[in-house]
């Protein structure tokens, strides 16, 4: 079938996909951008049975279409085919139910109760689809809202597990100020603001999710020791201990994510650290999360004290 990541090409379309209660796993990667979610992602889609399929909050408001990519498109095809899509989901209403800032829109709470019902049955569909198109157990969600994660906690045809991701503030506000991405660029002050109403909802949703389906993750644990992190994540969520191969990891189909998945494969390696400029105003500001984050749990140690970690990547 599909010679993606993670995916035999020599599979049947829906052999045992869905697992046997027929629920596909998703695990949903929560957090705030630039955060790396995409080379997490990635690597998770290069284990068995586990399919990357990106940020799927981008399919309804795209109605499907990939942005480029004759093998995506492909893909994705079959997929369009397998969920009814419901029109008044169009024009990028979703954000109304997905993005943080649509909670002090007052004037958009109707609108999101009017859109919920719909919302829910086309991304069950959706996570089922591809679950079946890619022959998959478990697919992985790189969307990263923690609204959408909380939308997610009422469907009951998905298993739903939450990977809550956090990188150094001082990388994603950097990171969020940069003028050489698509994407919107952000102030110090406008990504502090950011991150603080993300990661108050991300703890909330974090925290009243049953604890057996839910994970906390550092980026720079995961960089520094991805066989330790990828190892604890697939026992966590029932994907066996089959590692991939880190020195060439695919890049699969997702159907959106940032510039990594333009490229065939990548690697986990080694790379020259760089100095990076330190904001007080940052320092400051985001103090307290670490103190929060410190008692989040589970969380995934980098490595077994006993064990020594890779180096850095």
């Amino acid at each position: 079938m599909w010679n993606t990541a993670g995916v035999s090409e020599h599979s049947e379309p829906g052999a045992g996909a869905t697992g046997q209660e027929g629920r596909p796993k998703v695990l949903y990667v929560m957090g705030a951008g630039r955060s790396g979610s995409t080379i997490l992602g990635v690597a998770l889609g290069n284990c068995e049975r586990v399919f990357f399929a990106g940020e799927l909050d981008r399919w309804l408001a795209r109605a499907g279409m990939p942005r480029d990519g004759a093998e995506r498109e492909r893909f994705w095809a079959q997929v369009r085919e397998q969920v009814d899509y419901a029109p008044e989901l169009a024009g990028g209403r979703t954000t109304w139910l997905e993005r943080s800032s649509s909670l002090f829109d007052l004037r958009k709470w109707r609108a999101r109760r009017r859109l919920r019902e719909s919302y829910r049955r086309v991304s069950q569909e959706l996570y089922r689809a591809i679950a079946r198109v890619a022959d998959a157990t478990h697919v992985v969600d790189t969307s990263h809202y923690p609204m959408r994660a909380r939308e997610l906690q009422s469907l009951v045809d998905i298993e739903l597990y939450l990977l809550f991701l956090v990188r150094d503030p001082q990388s994603v506000v950097a990171s969020l100020g940069r003028s050489d991405v698509p994407e919107r660029r952000f102030g110090a002050l406008a990504a502090n603001v950011y991150l603080w109403l993300t990661y108050l909802l991300a703890v909330a949703v974090f925290a009243r999710h049953p604890a057996e389906r839910r994970l906390f993750v550092r980026h720079e644990d995961f960089l520094a020791s991805p066989e330790a992190v990828l190892g604890r994540i697939l026992r966590q969520c029932g994907a066996g201990d089959t590692l991939p191969d880190l020195t060439c990891l695919r890049t699969g189909v997702p159907f959106h994510g940032n510039r990594l998945i333009k490229s065939e494969t990548v690697a986990l390696g080694p790379r020259q650290q760089t100095q990076q400029r330190r904001s007080p105003l940052t320092a400051v500001l985001q103090g307290p999360w670490e103190i929060v984050f410190s008692q989040l749990r589970p969380a995934v140690a980098a490595a077994a004290p006993d064990q020594p970690a890779p180096a850095p990547a």
